[in-house]
């Protein structure tokens, strides 16, 4: 046979794969139309090569894993449900000082987010200073701990927290550890079974296929929430990974500016429940509702005057939920919005939600890091706040890396969590957020934000119009595979 032939075969083979994934995409995964181009654009451009990304990048989810976490998501509704002590959505609106946010506290609380009232929060914005009283705090333990964590790195932090953790499981305090498959790729499976030898348990989130930790067919899929309960009592969440380089310890990317916060209170029930939630999918525990309640939910001890609700997104749900809450804010702001976050790809309705509040005259600013570190994430990142600043929105280059999460409102609300404001995070990641209602916490976290501004550039249009040419095409190439980032 000719080679005329073959180049034919080749082509009509390539144009039917094409053509099944097409029909896979509108009408099982049911994806968005701008991820359909982008990825048609890909398979088109490279052939071959462009089939093992989406098999890799831009499949679904399994029917099996698809049917783990709807129980999965069962089960977090009924913890929830036979929990003493949380209040229902009618008594927490009723007060007085979080009537003028009913409708956002209804919003979140229809997406699954209990409103826990009595907290007393500590924000950090440095890991050195999260460690350290992470530290204290574990030490403290008397019955359980619970972590779960996207990186958790065999390095000089993350040896020092195992080694808390392996000492507590002989003590006898029952240690659980979730870490995620793609995110912890770079330590060893042998530095995690210490803890379990030592008696404490491990679970790794969507484990490669075989155990090849080169191949991974949920690749896509990235369980990136970092909590950390204590007790029963004491919480954590946000931004700040178990690695040496969120310690503010790579010369690169220095300094490092980030954010977490310390729970006490109301707030911890839920961020115990998630934690949960993902330990009986991750590890197949059928342990009986009623048996983790009584070993996990300890009555609360209402120490503060911070309202919470705790919002979770990702692939295990229908609705992109914390970036309806995020837009629910924006548009609803009456003085100010003030944004943190390492990448900035939105999808048209986040950015029509920042301009409306823009055009209503509200003080809307982004900051984003001065110093990258996913080049293929930053380059759409700066056309996006070009195009932000064009409309008169501030833009602010933190003078280091800007790995924050953060949303500010007005006066009296405030987010950390570990949800960048991308495509990625938006829908594709299991992600989670604490939603703070509390004018004093408002007020401290303000401050910080001006003084961050102290160590950033102000970028308006003279600016973005300075930037060479080479670097706009290269914005530009990118942003048109915005869907997939």
């Amino acid at each position: 046979m000719s080679w005329g032939f073959w180049v034919l075969l080749g082509i009509t083979i390539l144009a039917i794969t094409n053509l099944l994934l097409l029909i896979g995409m509108v009408f099982l995964e049911k994806k968005k139309p701008q991820t359909i181009i982008a990825w048609l654009t890909i398979l088109t451009f490279f052939p071959g090569v462009g089939f093992i990304f989406y098999i890799m990048l831009g499949s679904g989810l399994s029917h099996r894993v698809r049917k783990m976490i709807k129980k999965k998501s069962i089960s977090e509704r009924d913890i929830l449900k036979n929990i003493k002590g949380l209040k229902t959505f009618s008594e927490v609106s009723g007060i007085k000082s979080l009537s003028r946010d009913t409708e956002l506290l209804k919003l979140c609380f229809d997406m699954g987010a209990y409103p826990c009232l009595g907290n007393e929060v500590k924000f950090f914005c440095h890991g050195l200073e999260k460690i350290a009283i992470l530290k204290q705090d574990l030490l403290s333990a008397k019955r359980t701990i619970n972590l779960e964590y996207y990186i958790f790195a065999n390095d000089k932090v993350g040896k020092e927290i195992m080694n808390i953790l392996i000492d507590k499981a002989k003590q006898g305090v029952k240690v659980k550890l979730i870490y995620d498959s793609v995110g912890s790729k770079s330590a060893p499976k042998r530095f995690f079974r210490k803890l379990e030898k030592a008696g404490g348990e491990v679970a790794e989130f969507f484990p490669p296929f075989m155990h090849i930790r080169m191949i991974n067919l949920k690749l896509n899929y990235r369980n990136h929430r970092k909590i950390v309960v204590i007790d029963g009592n004491i919480a954590y969440t946000g931004g700040i990974n178990i690695r040496d380089d969120h310690m503010g310890m790579n010369k690169k990317l220095s300094p490092w500016r980030d954010a977490s916060v310390r729970i006490e209170g109301g707030g911890v029930y839920p961020l115990q429940n998630i934690f949960l939630d993902d330990w009986r999918y991750a590890k197949n525990d059928e342990t009986p509702v009623d048996q983790f309640i009584k070993e996990y939910f300890p009555t609360p001890k209402l120490k503060g005057d911070v309202a919470i609700q705790i919002l979770t997104s990702g692939p295990d749900s229908k609705l992109q939920k914390i970036k309806e809450a995020y837009i629910k804010m924006i548009v609803s702001a009456k003085k100010r919005v003030y944004l943190q976050t390492p990448y900035f790809v939105p999808d048209d309705s986040f950015i029509s939600a920042l301009l409306i509040a823009k055009k209503s005259g509200v003080d809307v600013r982004i900051m984003i890091p001065a110093k990258p570190d996913k080049k293929t994430v930053y380059l759409p990142t700066l056309s996006y706040v070009r195009e932000m600043a064009q409309e008169g929105i501030k833009i602010y280059f933190y003078n280091g890396f800007m790995h924050a999460k953060t949303l500010l409102v007005d006066d009296n609300k405030l987010s950390i969590g570990s949800c960048n404001l991308d495509n990625r995070s938006f829908g594709l990641n299991f992600e989670c957020t604490a939603i703070m209602y509390s004018d004093k916490l408002n007020r401290e976290y303000a401050q910080a934000y001006e003084e961050d501004i102290s160590n950033s550039i102000l970028a308006d249009e003279e600016y973005f119009k300075s930037v060479p040419l080479i670097s706009k095409m290269g914005q530009s190439i990118f942003r048109l595979f915005a869907p997939l980032l």
